[in-house]
C-alpha cells in the first residue's frame, strides 16, 4: 500500500496531527473517526492499529507466561519482567518511527509490522 499511495500535500498538511495521534495507543480512534476520508491519516491509522493490537497481544502472552512461571517457581517472574521491558522498548521504538514518519509527511511502512493491513 505505501508504495502505491500518493498523497496530496494539502492532505498531509491538514492531517499531520491526526497521523501522529494514530501511534499513541488507543488514540488511533481519533483519526479513525475524525479523518476517515484522508488517505494519509488512514495509512498511519492502520499502522497505529496494528501496533496497538500487537502490544495488547504481547501483554497477554507475557501475563500468561508469568502465571505459568509463577506456578513453577516465583523467582522465574524475572523472565517476564525482562520480556515485558524488551517488548515495551520495541513497541516504543516502532511508535517513535511512525510518529517521525507522520510528522515528516512520509508514507513509510513500519519495520516488521508495516506490511499488514486492517484498513483498506
Amino acid at each position: 500500500m505505501a508504495e502505491n499511495l500518493t498523497v496530496d500535500p494539502k492532505d498531509v498538511q491538514d492531517n499531520k496531527i491526526m497521523a501522529i495521534l494514530a501511534y499513541i495507543s488507543i488514540l488511533f480512534l481519533v483519526p479513525l473517526l475524525a479523518a476517515k476520508e484522508s488517505p494519509f491519516a488512514r495509512f498511519h491509522t492502520n499502522q497505529g492499529i496494528i501496533l496497538c493490537i500487537i502490544g495488547v497481544a504481547l501483554n497477554v502472552v507475557i501475563v500468561v507466561l508469568g502465571v505459568i512461571l509463577a506456578l513453577i517457581h516465583p523467582g522465574l517472574l524475572v523472565i517476564t519482567g525482562i520480556l515485558s521491558s524488551i517488548c515495551g522498548l520495541g513497541l516504543l521504538a516502532l511508535a517513535i518511527i511512525g510518529i517521525i514518519n507522520a510528522a515528516n509527511g512520509e508514507v513509510k511502512e513500519l519495520p516488521v509490522i508495516g506490511k499488514y493491513r486492517i484498513l483498506k
